[in-house]
């Protein structure tokens, strides 16, 4: 077996995880993705996942995708720029691009590999890019991947962004980053201040929208259409597809030459191998889902709304958030632990988030609604939430 001359202190850094209540676990999920799983042998009802609109397991997805699997195979077997690019990723492409209103997409194998090559291509040394502090984990290393400079400024803070605005170099390329939806707190990048910032200062913004993706806006675009951005205003976005669209991947949507400039210099997109072309297939019906059923967007409302008015007559301590993530804060790392095994012997899984995921003192349960949830089940959940927590 291999045997780091170092492992020792790796023995040592893990068992110190253990003590703090931060360390994590594999689990094994048997069956289908959706509310009711089985994990480790548990039937659990779940609120842990991020398929929003309960199209993971979608009858028409599971069809689209066994019925280009049978055309194309399963592997993909190269890059896009060899033979790795079928025609039902073009045809995502050209689809993506007229949801979301943008002259080109470019399909990426995963939401971090989007963001790190997209920021990266973008950005060189002598750059600056300037980053909410709560931003996604690849947000991050693609801009230490890029070597510029790198600012950050206090959460949703716009005041505190235009302070770095105006200390960064104004003749540098200068770029905002944020995510759209906060994966941790749930709440959304105020977009219009910013987009109206970058103007003012000259700069570039990319927002991650993961989380908005589909969720957001009156027929799914995400944050820029929920904010209702001026398409001459329109940043670049990066959406994912392994959440409200239940199928798996990334995309950049943006102008001709940003595309055209990530085909070339994007490492996360030349090296490496494209996804299945089952995948694509099952995501253009996903996209078509997303666009004829608003009941779905309309439901998780209704269950957000049942939650934080059920959950705020318990005294539990929520976070400012309108979308499927609805945090609940306990601070205490191993109470939050404690917490969370509680729900889970009572038939609950949610999600337990500890630094250095989210800032110290802040540990959670971040629990999150799909359209496939009823109103029982939210019940049954604020009951559970209401012994345990008391206890």
């Amino acid at each position: 077996m291999t045997n780091l001359p170092w492992f020792k202190q790796l023995a040592a850094d893990l068992a110190e995880r253990k003590t703090a209540g931060r360390y994590r676990q594999q689990r094994s999920r048997l069956g289908e993705q959706g509310v009711d799983i089985v994990v480790d042998g548990k039937k659990l009802l779940s609120f842990c996942s991020n398929d929003y609109l309960g199209l993971a397991s979608h009858p028409a997805l599971k069809k689209a995708f066994i019925d280009a699997a049978e055309q194309e195979g399963v592997g993909s077997g190269a890059a896009h720029l060899l033979t790795g690019h079928s025609h039902y990723h073009q045809e995502l492409e050209q689809a993506l691009a007229e949801f979301t209103g943008q002259q080109r997409v470019l399909l990426f194998s995963s939401g971090y590999q989007a963001n790190m090559g997209l920021i990266d291509a973008l950005m060189g040394r002598g750059d600056v890019v300037i980053q909410d502090k709560l931003n996604h984990a690849s947000l991050l290393d693609g801009g230490r991947l890029s070597a510029a400079d790198q600012l950050r400024y206090r959460h949703n803070d716009m005041v505190a962004l235009s302070k770095r605005l105006q200390q960064s170099d104004s003749s540098a390329h200068r770029l905002i980053v944020s995510d759209g939806v906060f994966s941790m707190d749930g709440d959304l990048a105020s977009l219009p201040d910013l987009i109206a910032l970058a103007k003012a200062h000259h700069t570039g913004v990319i927002i991650d929208d993961a989380h908005g993706f589909g969720v957001l806006g009156e027929h799914g675009r995400g944050s820029v259409e929920h904010w209702k951005i001026k398409a001459e205003d329109a940043p670049i976005v990066v959406g994912t597809l392994g959440k409200a669209f239940g199928t798996a991947g990334a995309f950049v949507s943006a102008d001709e030459l940003v595309i055209e400039t990530l085909i070339q210099k994007a490492r996360t997109y030349v090296y490496t191998t494209a996804q299945p072309a089952a995948i694509a297939a099952a995501t253009l019906t996903s996209l078509k889902l997303v666009q004829q059923e608003n009941w779905r967007r309309e439901k998780l409302q209704t269950l957000i709304a049942q939650f934080r008015k059920g959950a705020s007559a318990l005294g539990l301590k929520l976070m400012d958030s309108l979308t499927p993530i609805q945090p609940v804060l306990i601070g205490d790392d191993k109470r939050a632990v404690t917490i969370g095994k509680a729900l889970e012997d009572k038939g609950f899984l949610v999600g337990v988030v500890r630094p250095p995921t989210v800032p110290e003192g802040t540990a959670r349960l971040r629990i999150t609604f799909s359209s496939d949830h009823n109103e029982t089940q939210i019940n049954q959940l604020l009951d559970a939430l209401e012994t345990v927590h008391a206890h």
